[in-house]
């Protein structure tokens, strides 16, 4: 019984020689975008939140005074929301934070995802201690929180 041998020639993807290379460029080279990041809550989930320091790297010296947040799937309205900054570079939601976190279950243990959406808005996703995610609606028809001081809160379906 004689035995046969295949030889294989390269002609896959990309092949020999092509002479262009389709690598993405160096790391260093690549512009500084950070338009979604998460915290974990582990201590008071009512006290100011500081945010990644790549994010307000990111903002690169605009500063906003406030930031407006949505939560997904939470109908359109905004939560304004005041934001510091500790001259060393570190960013913090501060007051209004309190009441969005109140509203939207923030406790010990929750994972708070945002998405940069510019001008100041970040979408915000809220995930529980089991690494899932709280679904809310809202019934509130008024998209304006500072004209009263009531927490509205959304409603998590059962």
């Amino acid at each position: 019984m004689a035995s046969t041998s295949r030889t294989r020639t390269g002609r896959g993807r990309g092949g020999r020689g092509s002479g262009s290379s389709s690598l993405p460029p160096p790391p260093s080279t690549l512009p500084l975008i950070i338009e979604e990041f998460f915290i974990v809550v582990y201590e008071d989930p009512l006290v100011k939140k500081a945010l990644p320091k790549k994010f307000a790297d990111y903002l690169d010296g605009q500063e906003p005074a406030k930031v407006y947040l949505r939560a997904a799937d939470c109908g359109p309205r905004l939560w304004t929301v005041e934001v510091l900054f500790d001259g060393q570079g570190r960013m913090y939601l501060d007051k209004g934070w309190e009441k969005f976190a109140i509203a939207h279950g923030v406790d010990f243990g929750c994972f708070v995802h945002f998405k940069y959406e510019g001008d100041d808005v970040l979408t915000v996703k809220v995930f529980d201690g089991t690494m899932c995610r709280k679904y809310y609606y809202s019934d509130d028809e008024d998209t304006d929180d500072e004209s009263d001081d009531d927490v509205k809160p959304c409603i998590h379906p059962l």
